[in-house]
Formats: C-alpha cells, structure tokens, sequence
C-alpha cells in the first residue's frame, strides 16, 4: 500500500483512510491519488464482510485541495481521448466507494474545494470541523472548467437543479455553518476528535446506508428539466447567463448543459455527459489561460516574486491618510479591517467626519446581514481616528496621500505630514498619473518615497500597484509590499514613468473607445463589443465614471509637465472628442449628471441621444471584430511597450495587474497571455493590420517583433 492514502482498520472494524500526499502540502488529484485510490479502493472491496464502515479524512492542513493544475494545465487536444479515459477512471473509483455496500463517512478537517469536496459528496455522510479555516465549494468555474469528478452530477441529484447552480456556475463557497443550513453537510464538529467520535457514531447507527440517488423511487429535488417550474426556469437561464459571460467564458455555459443533460438520464450517463464536457473545457485555451494566470502567476505575486529580498517581514502599525475623499476614506477602510490604527486628515474635521462615516456605511451593512457583531462594530470604529492636524500623525509608521491630482498640494501636504509622523516612516503617494520621482522631491528622505495606486472602490478592488521612484530604496519597496499584503490586497511592482502601468493602459483602452465614437462609429456598437470582448463595461461608460474632465486635467499637466522637459504629447484623436463634450456640450460625466450618457434619476443610464445626430456617420461603420480588436489589441500593445520600457518587470504582473486593476478581459488571462494565445506572429500581423486601418498607435513595438522572429512566447 502507498503512503498516500493510509489505511488504518481498528477494533471497531472501521476503517480510517487519511489522505497524505507526500512531498505535497496538499491533497491534489494527480497520477498518486488515482494510483492510491484505486488500490485502497480494491483492498476495501475485498476485505468488505470484515468492515464495519469507512472514515475519510486528511492529514493536511486542508481536508484536499482538488484536480492537479500543474497536469490541467499541459492537456492538449491531441490527448483529449487519454483524458477522457482517466477522468472516467476518478470517478468510477468514487462510483464504487459509494456503492460498498458499508457506510463511508467523510471527516471534513480542513477546507473541501472543488475534487475535496467531490470526494465529500461521494460519502453517505458528511461532517465538517466547525472552524472559519474550512471551506466548502466546487471554484473550478473561476478557472475557466467544470467539476469533473462527479461534482455536478451528484450536486444536482442533492439540491435540485436551482439551488446546485450557484455552487457550480458561480463557484460559490460556504463556511461550514452554512453547509450545514443549505444541506451539503450533515453534521458540526468542535475538534478532530469530536470529527472522528462522530464519524464512528454515525457508522454504528447506519449500517447499510444507500446514496439518495440510489434509493428506490429517488426523484431530483424540485424537479427534472421537464417539469413546469424547472423548465420556466430553465427557458430564461441560457440568455440570462449569456448576459453575464458575453459568450468569452465557455466554462459557465458547458456546466448549465451538463447540468440540465444529466438532470435527465441515469446516473451513470450523466457521468459520462460531464466528463466530456470537462474534457473539453480542458483542452480548450480559456481554461489554459486562466489557470495559468489565475493560479501560476497570481500565487507567484502572493508568495513574494516582486517584493526585494533580504529585509524581515515588517508589520505596520499606524497609517496616516492625507485626503478624506473616495479614495482616502476607502483607504483608512481596508487598513482598519486589517487591525491597523488609523488617522484620516481633511481640511476640516466635517470633512474628516464625512471619511469615517464611509466605514460606518460599508459596517452597518454587515452588522444588517448578519456578518459582524455591533461590539466588532465599534472596535473597528475606534481604530479610525479623525482631524484637521498634521501634529495628530505623531506615531505613523506609513503616511498615505491621497488628494486631488495636483503636483503643488500633494507636495504640500506630504511635507507637512513626513515632518509629524515617526522619522523613519514610509510616505506614500496614491497618484494614479503623476510621477513619483518628482514627487519625492517635496520631502526630506527621497528614498522612503513610494507610489501606492489603489482603484475605486477601494474596498472591492483587489489590486494595488506599488509604484518605486528612482530613488526609492529597497526596503522601503519590502515595507511596502508587505503594507499591502497586511490589508489583503495583491501588489504589483512597477517603475516610475508617466502614469504607470495601470492608468496609461486604461487610457488607452478609454481614447480608443472615445475616438471611434469620433471617427463617427455608431456608440452601441462601441459599447456593446467592448463588453462582447471580455470588458467589464464600455470604454464610454468608464469615461463617464472617471469623467471627461478629470481626463482632461491631466492631459493638461502632462502637457505643462513634459513642455518644462522640452518634450511634446504625441496627439490623439480622442482629444478633439473629449474638448467638444466638455466646452460645447457641457458634458463633463456621470458625476455632473450627464456625459456620454444620460442618467434619469431613479432610472437605469441611457447612452446619450445625441451622440447619434453630432457623431456617428453612415459611412463610417467598421466590421464588429475591428471594434473588439481595437479595443484589446491598443491595451496589449501599450503592455509591451510599458515591459520594454522596464516599467513592468515581470510577465505576472502585467497579467495580473491588467485584469484585477483595469479588468482587462479576464478570459485571455491578461493582457500579454491575449497575445500569448493570439499567437505571437499572428499578434503583429493583425497588429499592423490594424495600424494601416486606424492609425500608428497600432504598430508593433520592438520587443514584440524580436520575439516575434524569435518565436518566443512571455
């Protein structure tokens, strides 16, 4: 026998399998476990008559973290058969562990994701450890497949077709308690041995438990697809998930078809209806760029690729905040849910008030539903203190400005604030375009200087870009990095230059939408194949929200800035576009009630009338896959150009960075895996396609025809 699967038979003739993959620090389904499994499962049948019933559980931390990306991931169409072959081969194993004739319980230590909890639903019975460590789902949607070990058949056969969609199409994860309220679980432990104490009492009262799906006259909860309400249900559903995905996430769509398919047959067709399914979903690119990215890269950003080595983890314990607005206040928020004291300055104290009293909102909401405590409430409260005073950021070990985006008042109030606060403290700067070289000039120690860029709303938002100026020091980049992962958030690390990474590939993604619409290209058709692309929303929307005049502004201060260079800003189409809405329409954006779109109170936003009669032309309509490729080929181009520049290092933050901070179409994996799966070559020849069509924006860099020739990928 393996030591993956220890199998330990005591007097009471119950057999306890703990899961142990060695070398590993968590359980995954790969070539081991099928080679474990099916042993254990051989020596099981074989001594049955001696057994009394069945414990599974794990020696991990985790109970068992699911299928093996590092395997997932290499799967090509070319070995679509072999994998076929061995996904039936999972689940006949878990087919035959339920069908023992004994009791099989799973002892849910740690957290049950995706193949861990596959595992789970093949038990008779099912208690987890009631701790906020465990967690119970099946994610594999958010990496672009399905659960293909019998996830969604056996999910549907327990919960009806309704209620087992959120769990699959949504990736949806509970905490034990709410396992237990929503069915999937049956049972609530204290501690392992109170787990295993339960187990073995569950055996003994059931001696020959069968599977609901196995007893006789078993129906689907709710009711098969055929049946009046399910199939009303069902009549909605395929466009109601076409409105979400836009067609770019095949996985959402292939689980709702092996769901309602295997809603239909026997149990073991459904098996087979989900294992081509999950075959397909894995040897598809939309799933290879998502587990690549998703996975690989993000865990390589969360583990440290970016931060500098050679300086001790460093927790910090007070932050000052320079700006009560949106941002500030948004900011104070998350650093306050990490534990850390707060002092949030504005002008007044009314305003400083108005800052504090955005935490209150976000805290009443959770006290209402449920997920936090009024006492929680008032602790979190009393870390953000308010003032009107630079002398109050006595003690602040990291200052955070964040005011309106002018050079004079930032300097102004960072040397105010450096001058208070502790001598060695971090200052940082939450400029989205400025850069922060420049910036560090207004205060005494340069080299503790440090952009940290935060996106709107600050609570939501996963990202933070960490910006180093030329004279940042390095471990002021450590402290920095690990500030923002203190509050939970994923940093990427870039170099200083005119707006970044981040914004300067958002503005391009805004100005391409903006001088379509200038070109006399219908806005729906912009709108609406932004979306069809990947995009969150419409790059005329997003204009709005940003406003036409914010954009207009640091146009401005970059033209006043690169002018005291002795340099020019290359023009841009858009421009003219923007100008007109501001000076002749008066239209500035969403937050002065109108911009390229109206905002009717009380009613949904319309694009603007108008925009019909003063922009578009009948002749100057484009095909819809120009609009889509204009859209993402302008954010993938200026990516390279800000990784030949050195103002991105790595590869996984430019993915990473590109959809978590400007949600770049989150399909392709970021915006260098959309030119990885493009295919390199074909990239540039589209690309300058595009730039005869639409203008030199689109050329190739350099980088990207060197890699080109070379037929190299990033």
């Amino acid at each position: 026998m393996t030591d993956a699967i220890r199998y330990e038979k005591g007097q009471d003739a119950i057999v306890v399998l703990t899961m142990d993959m060695p070398g590993q620090s968590a359980n995954t389904m790969n070539a081991l476990y099928r080679e474990a499994m099916g042993q254990t499962i051989e020596r099981l049948e074989a001594e049955k008559d001696s057994i009394a019933g069945v414990i599974i559980t794990s020696a991990k931390k985790t109970f068992f973290a699911g299928g093996d990306l590092n395997e997932l991931i290499k799967v090509t169409k070319a070995e679509a058969n072999d994998f076929y072959q061995m996904i039936l081969g999972i689940k006949g194993q878990l087919r035959r562990l339920e069908a023992l004739g004994k009791p099989v319980v799973a002892a849910i230590n740690g957290a049950a994701l995706g193949g861990g909890w596959e595992i789970c639903l093949a038990c008779h019975h099912r208690i987890a450890l009631d701790s906020p460590g465990v967690q119970i789902g099946l994610p594999e949607v958010t990496l672009g497949l399905l659960p293909g070990g019998g996830g969604v058949v056996r999910m549907v056969r327990l919960l009806g077709l309704e209620k087992a969609l959120p769990y699959l199409a949504e990736g949806k994860k509970v905490r034990p308690d709410s396992a237990l309220k929503a069915g999937l679980i049956h049972q609530l432990a204290s501690d392992r041995d109170d787990l295993l104490a339960k187990a073995r009492a569950w055996i003994a009262a059931n001696p020959a438990p069968l599977q609901p799906w196995d007893e006789k006259g078993y129906k689907i909860p709710g009711g098969t697809p055929s049946s009046a309400n399910v199939a009303q249900m069902l009549a909605i559903a395929p466009s109601v998930l076409r409105d979400k995905t836009k067609g770019c996430f095949p996985a959402p769509e292939k689980i709702l078809c092996a769901a309602v398919e295997g809603a239909q047959v026997d149990f073991d067709t459904a098996q087979i209806i989900e294992a081509r399914y999950f075959t397909e979903l894995t040897t598809g690119q939309v799933a290879k760029n998502m587990i690549g990215t998703f996975w690989f890269q993000l865990n390589e950003i969360n583990a440290g690729g970016s931060r500098p080595q050679g300086h001790p983890p460093y927790q910090t314990r007070k932050v000052g905040v320079l700006g009560a607005g949106m941002m500030g206040a948004g900011i104070a928020y998350v650093s306050a849910a990490a534990g850390i004291e707060v002092v949030l300055k504005d002008v007044s104290l009314e305003a400083a008030q108005k800052g504090k009293a955005y935490s209150a909102g976000l805290l009443d909401k959770k006290v209402s539903r449920g997920h936090m405590s009024a006492e929680k409430r008032a602790a979190f409260l009393e870390r953000i203190s308010i003032t009107d005073r630079e002398a109050d950021f006595d003690g602040c070990d990291l200052i955070i400005e964040a005011v309106f985006e002018d050079r004079d008042l930032k300097a102004n109030v960072t040397a105010a604030a450096e001058r208070a606060a502790l001598s060695d403290a971090l200052i940082a700067s939450n400029t989205s375009t400025l850069p922060i070289t420049g910036l560090a000039s207004a205060v005494r120690q340069p080299d503790k200087f440090i952009g940290l860029h935060f996106f709107s709303p600050v609570d939501k938002m996963p990202l933070v870009e960490i910006i180093r100026g030329e004279q940042t020091s390095d471990e002021s980049l450590a402290r920095a990095f690990d500030y923002v992962m203190q509050i939970k958030k994923t940093p990427i690390v870039v170099n200083d230059s005119r707006g970044f990474f981040t914004s300067r590939v958002f503005g391009t993604f805004t100005n391409e939408g903006i001088a379509m619409l200038g070109e006399g290209v219908a806005a729906p058709l912009i709108e609406n194949e932004a979306r069809k692309a990947g995009m969150p929303v419409g790059p005329l929307a997003i204009s709005d929200e940003v406003s036409l005049s914010l954009m207009s502004h640091i146009r401005q201060q970059t033209l006043k800035d690169l002018a005291a260079e002795g340099k020019r800003l290359p023009s841009h189409p858009a421009f003219a576009v923007i100008e007109l809405m501001l000076n002749e329409y008066k239209r500035p954006g969403k937050a002065a009630g109108g911009g390229f779109y109206d905002y009717p109170q009380g009613g949904k936003k319309h694009l603007w009338p108008e925009l019909k009669v003063r922009f578009e032309k009948a002749d100057a309509q484009i095909a819809a896959q120009d609009v889509r490729d204009r859209l993402l080929f302008v954010q993938a181009i200026e990516t390279v150009r800000c990784l030949e520049e050195g103002v991105l290092e790595s590869v996984a933050d430019a993915n990473i960075g590109s959809i978590f901070g400007i949600g770049f179409a989150a399909w392709t994996g970021g915006a260098l895996q959309f030119i990885n799966q493009y295919g390199i070559r074909d990239f540039v020849a589209r690309a300058q396609y595009l730039a005869e069509q639409y203008g030199e924006r689109f050329l190739p860099p350099a980088l990207l025809l060197e890699m080109a020739a070379r037929s190299e990928a990033f």
